[in-house]
């Protein structure tokens, strides 16, 4: 089965230097088929869904896209630890899935995305406890910020707390309109600590994302549209649809440009704009010499729609 290469997740404390310093031995998504390798994903995704956290591909034409779904009814998603380790899990077999082209984060539990950190079950934790579970929750979160495809929010309901976080690590959030999201932890003596005091300004700004922080004030789908903290606000029950929608537009592109292009912003963000522009420069030259490009050339020239393999 073919692999495509880790993509170098961090450039360091200094610019990217002029001897390219990326390593892309094999830039291809698929070498075997699609048909194989989706079908030996379903295997593992079925395998590796947890109670908590479900994997599942979709089918036919839509087979890029794939979907985690959040399903802990009776404690409204929040997270513990069995759902730390299926999100974990979850996240790590996608990593390593070359067919994968979008995910979507969506909830199985009506009217609740994920109500944040399970803290019936903090409060039999001890201190250490606590902080190495929020440490690992950050760490996930951050696993899926730097996952090499899109990542699509879809929030119905409440994203609160680490609801919130999860959802901000992705690339884009979709909810409805009746959504409610928040960051209320000031009110139980504690900050956010898996990545809102971070994720949230570089979203929304620093003026927002204190105002938010330190009132714990809740917000509507309408209102997070209005500052920038999703990407859409739909009517209420349309948030998967509307997110199917992008998803399908994602996966008709050059899906190791679709890769090269989030890596772009990504890391172009943290460091200063020369060294960016250099950043941007090496995965620019990372797709000259594929077949994808090509194809894009030839479906253009001959007015059809490209059939891009990831190669």
């Amino acid at each position: 089965m073919g692999t495509f290469p880790a993509l170098t997740r961090s450039l360091g404390h200094h610019c990217i230097k002029k001897s390219r310093s990326f390593n892309f031995p094999n830039p291809h998504v698929y070498r075997n088929g699609h048909q194989y390798q989706t079908h030996r994903t379903l295997l593992i995704l079925d395998s590796l869904s947890s109670e908590s956290v479900r994997l599942r591909r979709l089918s036919d034409s839509d087979s890029g896209i794939v979907e985690v779904n959040l399903d802990r009814p009776a404690a409204k998603n929040s997270i513990g630890k069995e759902m730390l380790r299926g999100l974990r899990n979850a996240f790590e077999t996608i990593e390593s899935d070359v067919s994968a082209q979008v995910v979507l984060i969506c909830s199985s539990v009506p009217k609740v995305f994920c109500a944040g950190a399970d803290l019936k079950e903090r409060k039999t934790m001890t201190p250490s406890e606590v902080q190495n579970f929020v440490n690992s929750l950050r760490s996930t979160f951050s696993l899926i910020e730097a996952l090499n495809v899109p990542t699509v929010a879809v929030i119905e309901g409440a994203a609160l707390g680490g609801g919130l976080e999860m959802a901000l690590s992705c690339d884009l959030r979709i909810c409805g309109e009746d959504a409610v999201l928040g960051l209320p932890e000031t009110g139980l003596a504690i900050i956010p600590g898996a990545g809102g005091t971070q994720r949230l300004p570089r979203l929304v700004g620093k003026s927002l994302a204190k105002e938010l922080i330190f009132t714990g004030r809740k917000i509507d789908g309408r209102e997070a549209m209005s500052m920038g903290l999703v990407n859409y606000s739909v009517p209420a029950g349309e948030a998967h649809s509307k997110a199917l929608e992008i998803a399908r537009e994602i996966i008709q592109k050059g899906p190791i440009a679709i890769r090269m292009a989030k890596k772009a912003i990504n890391e172009g963000l943290e460091i200063d704009l020369p060294s960016a522009l250099e950043l941007e420069e090496e995965c620019y030259e990372q797709l000259l010499n594929t077949q994808d490009r090509l194809e894009g050339l030839a479906a253009f020239a001959e007015k059809r729609k490209p059939r891009y393999r990831g190669e």
